[in-house]
């Protein structure tokens, strides 16, 4: 059975929150690598997930093919723009709310791959700041 330990228990998010406490010690760096590979495998699935949703949305509402749906719903994600002519209003109307959807995934994505960085870069700040402010023998 594998040993549990404060650290990785950290990484995996069992403790009281994902990430170490104000008063914890700064996480190991391959611990951090770790914390941020995990970030970047959920920033994946986000991605994979509003892709399926808008191949399906566009193969469905415009009878797309298949690769069409692809190339249109990898094109606006991409923050391109769609390649192909929308023919129903559906489709259109799904286009107008697909881009809407996109452009936040690209916030959200940024932000789930950036949050270990930021906040490593705080706790390490912090941990200085309460050193400062330690009395000295």
């Amino acid at each position: 059975m594998m040993q549990r330990n404060h650290q990785t228990d950290l990484v995996r998010g069992r403790r009281r929150g994902l990430y170490e406490r104000r008063h914890q010690p700064l996480l190991p760096t391959r611990l951090f690598i770790l914390r941020q590979a995990w970030h970047a495998l959920l920033a994946v699935g986000i991605v994979a997930v509003s892709l399926g949703i808008g191949i399906i949305g566009y193969h469905e509402l415009e009878n797309m093919a298949w690769v069409d749906s692809l190339l249109n719903a990898s094109m606006i994600l991409g923050g391109m723009g769609p390649v192909g002519e929308l023919h129903t209003n559906a489709g259109k109307i799904f286009a107008s709310c697909y881009a809407l959807f996109a452009g936040m995934i690209f916030l959200v994505v940024a932000g789930v791959l950036f949050a270990p960085i930021f906040h490593r870069f705080l706790h390490k700040f912090h941990l200085m700041e309460d050193e400062e402010q330690k009395p000295r023998e």
